[in-house]
């Protein structure tokens, strides 16, 4: 199949280019010789980079917490959402094992109902033996440029919504919000004590051009069961244009219409 080159493109004007620089030396010589035709290509290729590409930027797509636990017979490393869950695991290995401590140094003979507790108090006391460590970690994913972006394409939006990020809270005490992020577009899902709700805050400020139509507006329609409660899609309609006066000749035979027309009454 052959190729065409756009002279819209950088490279579909370059290869123009080049194609006129070697017509005129064929036009020219009758032939293309060879330091000719190398010193039109050195010029020719000089217009390009072929650079490798810089190092990509990365984006903390979301965060895993990394418990490490190790002891006599193995080393083993886990990864969980919350540090709640990893010290629920630690616990429940912990209670498993707590023959071990049951006793010694004040440890009590049955373990604690507590989580955090039970944790201290088994490892406290198996120091020498075994151990933990648990800390968190982001999940960082690569930045590339993004692809042209149309809500009437379904490859698109599959595309992006697969690359959705979540941004977890860091901690009962962060004063962040939990939030997912597509396409520019922030939407946090969160429990209010202050309205005893479930609230959910849906931002567009931010949202990628690609999804902003020519009124400023992004459309949106939101959900709750089977039932639409926000509706947006239908673009607003156009402001309505003032009549149109008529000017120029029209508007003079119109005048004299008015003023040579006789009132319904004098007609006979």
């Amino acid at each position: 199949m052959l190729i065409t080159p756009d002279p819209a493109t950088p490279e579909g004007k370059a290869v123009i280019d080049l194609a006129e620089l070697m017509d005129g030396l064929q036009a020219e010589t009758g032939e293309w010789p060879g330091t000719a035709t190398v010193d039109i290509l050195d010029g020719w290729l000089r217009r390009f980079t072929f650079a490798v590409p810089a190092a990509l930027t990365t984006q903390a797509a979301s965060r895993a917490w990394v418990l490490r636990r190790w002891d006599r017979h193995g080393d083993e490393v886990t990864l969980w959402s919350d540090d709640a869950s990893a010290l629920a695991s630690l616990a429940q290995h912990a209670r498993t094992c707590w023959h071990n401590v049951a006793g010694n140094d004040g440890v009590p003979y049955r373990p604690p109902g507590d989580d955090r507790t039970a944790v201290d108090l088994y490892y406290g006391s198996r120091e020498d033996i075994e151990g933990y460590s648990l800390h968190a970690e982001n999940i960082s994913r690569c930045v590339r440029t993004p692809r042209p972006l149309s809500l009437s394409d379904a490859e698109d939006c599959a595309e992006t919504n697969s690359v959705a990020v979540f941004h977890p809270m860091a901690g009962p005490d962060d004063e962040g919000l939990p939030c997912i992020e597509l396409a520019g577009v922030l939407v946090f899902a969160y429990l209010d004590a202050d309205r005893e709700a479930v609230r959910v805050s849906v931002h567009l400020d931010t949202a990628d051009e690609q999804l902003v139509r020519p009124d400023g507006t992004v459309p949106v329609q939101v959900e709750i069961e089977d039932a639409t409660v926000f509706d947006n899609l239908a673009p607003p309609p156009s402001p309505a244009l003032p009549p149109v006066r008529p000017t120029g000749w029209r508007s003079l035979i119109r005048s004299l219409a008015r003023r040579t027309a006789l009132p319904a009454a004098g007609k006979r």
